[in-house]
């Protein structure tokens, strides 16, 4: 184990970190202070700058044919059309987020009835991409 000290927005933090190199034995998480295990995060810590884009709500739970966004992104593509027949596991869209793409798969087969985002568009997790009945 060895002893940290972090700043995190201009506040500092004693913490005691786990070296997984081999060595001796880690002490036991009884042994870390509470206060220690964890510093707040707020966007004014982070350095990144945060997007405004608007996103879509967040799904409605129960709906088996609803296409939801995995993490919040950008869309990038929409890759079926209203009325296309798809089949389970098909990919329907793609997500970009941190420099990344994120494939969207259909969650079961059926005809595609709503599409409702666009590319380019900014969606926060959960929110609902497109209707498959």
């Amino acid at each position: 184990m060895k002893k940290l000290r972090v700043t995190v927005d201009g506040k500092s933090y004693d913490v005691v970190v786990e070296i997984l190199d081999g060595g001796a034995p880690a002490a036991p998480a009884a042994a870390v202070a509470p206060a220690a295990i964890s510093a707040p995060v707020t966007a004014a810590s982070v350095s990144a700058p945060v997007s405004a884009a608007p996103a879509r709500p967040a799904a409605a739970a129960g709906n088996a044919g609803d296409v939801t966004s995995p993490l919040a992104g950008k869309i990038v593509s929409i890759d079926v059309k209203v009325g296309q027949a798809v089949e389970e596991g098909t990919q329907v869209a793609t997500i970009e987020a941190m420099k990344m793409n994120t494939y969207i798969y259909a969650p079961k087969s059926g005809k595609v009835t709503a599409v409702l985002v666009n590319p380019g568009a900014g969606v926060e997790e959960g929110a609902v991409l497109l209707q498959i009945a």
